[in-house]
């Protein structure tokens, strides 16, 4: 079990570092219009589109749903840790 925990540790990391490099990507001019940049959107998008939907931007620029998103991940991380847990 222990290689399958870090299999997950290893893929909820990852993921985490794409959404923070997208995020921060943001602030560059031009840069999400690169291939990495369009690669990024395509893969975080999908699961930051929800969060977006529900969590307007503060004074209609500030987008905090990240920040949201980022947690719940490391919720869901958690629960997974949980279930491999409970399954062994």
């Amino acid at each position: 079990m222990t290689g399958l925990v870090s299999l997950v540790d290893v893929l909820f990391q990852f993921y985490f570092y794409m959404i923070l490099v997208y995020v921060l990507m943001s602030w560059l001019p031009n840069v999400r219009e690169s291939f990495i940049g369009e690669l990024l959107g395509k893969l975080v998008e999908p699961y930051l589109a929800p969060f977006r939907r529900f969590i307007p931007p503060i004074g209609g620029m500030l987008d905090i749903s990240p920040i949201v998103a980022l947690f719940v991940l490391r919720l869901a991380q958690n629960g997974v840790y949980a279930i491999i847990g409970y399954l062994s």
